[in-house]
Protein backbone atom coordinates (compact mmCIF):
# COMPACT_ATOMS: atom_id res chain seq x y z
CA UNK A 1 0.00 0.00 0.00
CA UNK A 2 1.74 3.20 -0.80
CA UNK A 3 0.56 5.95 1.19
CA UNK A 4 1.18 9.55 1.22
CA UNK A 5 2.34 11.91 4.08
CA UNK A 6 0.70 15.41 3.44
CA UNK A 7 1.26 18.49 5.58
CA UNK A 8 -1.47 20.63 6.51
CA UNK A 9 -0.79 22.93 9.29
CA UNK A 10 -2.15 26.17 9.39
CA UNK A 11 -4.10 25.62 5.78
CA UNK A 12 -7.33 23.17 7.66
CA UNK A 13 -10.85 23.85 5.24
CA UNK A 14 -13.98 23.47 6.27
CA UNK A 15 -13.89 20.79 3.97
CA UNK A 16 -10.69 19.11 5.12
CA UNK A 17 -12.49 19.28 8.92
CA UNK A 18 -15.34 17.90 7.87
CA UNK A 19 -13.32 15.02 6.58
CA UNK A 20 -11.24 14.46 9.58
CA UNK A 21 -14.03 14.39 11.59
CA UNK A 22 -15.46 11.65 9.66
CA UNK A 23 -12.51 10.30 9.84
CA UNK A 24 -12.26 10.20 13.46
CA UNK A 25 -15.87 9.39 14.39
CA UNK A 26 -15.68 6.27 11.90
CA UNK A 27 -12.77 5.09 13.15
CA UNK A 28 -13.73 5.45 16.91
CA UNK A 29 -10.89 7.67 17.89
CA UNK A 30 -12.91 10.75 19.01
CA UNK A 31 -16.42 9.96 19.52
CA UNK A 32 -17.91 13.47 20.01
CA UNK A 33 -17.95 15.95 16.55
CA UNK A 34 -17.40 18.78 18.46
CA UNK A 35 -14.36 18.03 20.03
CA UNK A 36 -13.01 16.00 16.60
CA UNK A 37 -13.59 19.38 14.87
CA UNK A 38 -11.35 20.91 17.48
CA UNK A 39 -9.05 18.52 17.09
CA UNK A 40 -9.04 18.70 13.00
CA UNK A 41 -7.63 22.60 13.46
CA UNK A 42 -4.36 21.04 15.44
CA UNK A 43 -3.44 18.90 12.25
CA UNK A 44 -0.13 18.56 11.31
CA UNK A 45 0.13 15.66 8.78
CA UNK A 46 -2.41 13.68 6.97
CA UNK A 47 -1.42 10.38 5.96
CA UNK A 48 -3.59 9.73 2.54
CA UNK A 49 -3.92 6.09 0.76
CA UNK A 50 -3.39 5.65 -2.58
CA UNK A 51 -7.50 6.34 -3.12
CA UNK A 52 -6.92 9.75 -1.42
CA UNK A 53 -8.77 8.66 1.55
CA UNK A 54 -7.34 9.39 5.23
CA UNK A 55 -5.70 6.47 6.86
CA UNK A 56 -4.07 8.53 9.59
CA UNK A 57 -3.05 12.06 10.97
CA UNK A 58 -0.89 13.92 13.23
CA UNK A 59 -1.98 16.71 15.51
CA UNK A 60 -0.14 18.81 18.25
CA UNK A 61 -1.60 21.64 20.35
CA UNK A 62 0.54 24.41 22.29
CA UNK A 63 0.53 23.58 26.81
CA UNK A 64 2.58 24.89 29.36
CA UNK A 65 3.93 21.38 30.19
CA UNK A 66 4.51 21.61 34.18
CA UNK A 67 7.71 19.16 34.44
CA UNK A 68 9.53 21.56 32.09
CA UNK A 69 8.08 25.02 32.78
CA UNK A 70 8.25 25.31 28.73
CA UNK A 71 5.92 25.67 26.17
CA UNK A 72 6.20 22.91 23.95
CA UNK A 73 3.46 21.19 21.34
CA UNK A 74 1.52 18.32 22.56
CA UNK A 75 2.25 15.77 19.79
CA UNK A 76 -0.32 12.81 18.82
CA UNK A 77 -0.82 10.98 16.02
CA UNK A 78 -3.57 8.26 14.99
CA UNK A 79 -3.64 5.65 12.14
CA UNK A 80 -6.85 3.58 10.85
CA UNK A 81 -6.79 0.13 11.93
CA UNK A 82 -5.88 -1.19 8.29
CA UNK A 83 -2.22 1.03 8.05
CA UNK A 84 -1.18 -0.06 11.71
CA UNK A 85 1.96 -1.86 11.96
CA UNK A 86 3.56 -0.37 8.93
CA UNK A 87 5.92 1.67 10.71
CA UNK A 88 4.31 4.92 9.98
CA UNK A 89 5.26 6.27 12.99
CA UNK A 90 8.79 7.95 12.97
CA UNK A 91 8.25 9.10 9.37
CA UNK A 92 5.29 11.01 10.22
CA UNK A 93 6.27 11.74 13.70
CA UNK A 94 10.11 13.25 11.84
CA UNK A 95 7.73 15.03 9.24
CA UNK A 96 5.32 16.54 11.77
CA UNK A 97 8.38 17.67 13.32
CA UNK A 98 9.71 19.22 10.72
CA UNK A 99 6.84 21.04 9.46
CA UNK A 100 6.00 22.44 12.83
CA UNK A 101 10.09 23.54 13.59
CA UNK A 102 9.79 25.63 9.59
CA UNK A 103 6.40 27.13 11.45
CA UNK A 104 7.69 28.10 14.58
CA UNK A 105 11.15 29.25 13.01
CA UNK A 106 9.39 31.46 11.21
CA UNK A 107 7.81 33.26 13.58
CA UNK A 108 9.48 36.51 14.93
CA UNK A 109 9.65 34.78 18.07
CA UNK A 110 8.80 31.22 18.52
CA UNK A 111 5.90 29.91 20.40
CA UNK A 112 6.83 26.78 21.19
CA UNK A 113 10.22 25.01 22.40
CA UNK A 114 9.69 21.25 20.44
CA UNK A 115 7.55 18.69 21.19
CA UNK A 116 6.37 16.38 24.09
CA UNK A 117 4.12 13.01 23.82
CA UNK A 118 2.77 10.09 25.92
CA UNK A 119 3.76 6.86 24.28
CA UNK A 120 0.60 4.89 24.65
CA UNK A 121 1.31 1.34 22.79
CA UNK A 122 2.63 -0.67 26.22
CA UNK A 123 4.17 -3.09 23.01
CA UNK A 124 6.84 -0.23 22.13
CA UNK A 125 7.41 1.11 24.97
CA UNK A 126 8.76 -1.95 26.57
CA UNK A 127 10.62 -2.92 23.14
CA UNK A 128 11.73 0.96 22.34
CA UNK A 129 13.02 1.01 26.19
CA UNK A 130 16.39 3.63 24.81
CA UNK A 131 16.86 6.99 26.63
CA UNK A 132 17.69 8.91 23.43
CA UNK A 133 15.74 7.40 20.24
CA UNK A 134 17.69 7.95 16.87
CA UNK A 135 14.90 9.86 15.60
CA UNK A 136 16.06 12.37 17.97
CA UNK A 137 13.11 11.37 20.95
CA UNK A 138 14.50 11.58 24.39
CA UNK A 139 12.73 10.05 27.26
CA UNK A 140 12.10 12.40 30.15
CA UNK A 141 9.78 10.18 32.92
CA UNK A 142 6.43 9.56 33.13
CA UNK A 143 3.08 11.24 32.63
CA UNK A 144 0.20 10.98 35.42
CA UNK A 145 -1.27 8.17 33.53
CA UNK A 146 2.26 6.47 33.91
CA UNK A 147 3.17 6.58 30.40
CA UNK A 148 6.68 7.43 29.08
CA UNK A 149 7.41 10.95 28.21
CA UNK A 150 9.72 12.02 25.18
CA UNK A 151 10.74 15.27 23.89
CA UNK A 152 12.31 16.76 20.96
CA UNK A 153 13.51 20.14 20.66
CA UNK A 154 13.54 22.71 17.78
CA UNK A 155 17.08 23.32 16.23
CA UNK A 156 18.14 26.55 17.51
CA UNK A 157 15.17 27.60 20.03
CA UNK A 158 16.29 28.59 23.29
CA UNK A 159 14.15 28.31 26.67
CA UNK A 160 11.28 30.77 27.70
CA UNK A 161 11.77 32.46 31.04
CA UNK A 162 9.85 30.11 33.25
CA UNK A 163 6.19 29.46 33.07
CA UNK A 164 4.91 30.05 36.81
CA UNK A 165 3.86 27.05 38.59
CA UNK A 166 0.04 26.02 39.16
CA UNK A 167 -0.95 25.72 43.03
CA UNK A 168 -2.54 22.58 43.94
CA UNK A 169 -6.04 22.94 44.51
CA UNK A 170 -5.80 22.30 48.17
CA UNK A 171 -3.50 25.17 48.25
CA UNK A 172 -5.38 27.62 46.37
CA UNK A 173 -8.42 26.51 48.65
CA UNK A 174 -6.54 27.33 52.00
CA UNK A 175 -5.64 31.12 50.66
Amino acid sequence: MSLEIIPVWKKITPELEAELVAFWISNKAIGDEKLAAGRAKEAICLIRSEQGAIVGVSTAQPRIVPRLRQPMYYYRQFFAEEVRGQHLAAPVGAKSREVLQQYELSLPKPQCIGLIFELENQVIAARRNEAQWKEGWTFIGYSPKGLHLRVSYFDGVRLHPPSPLKKPARARAAN
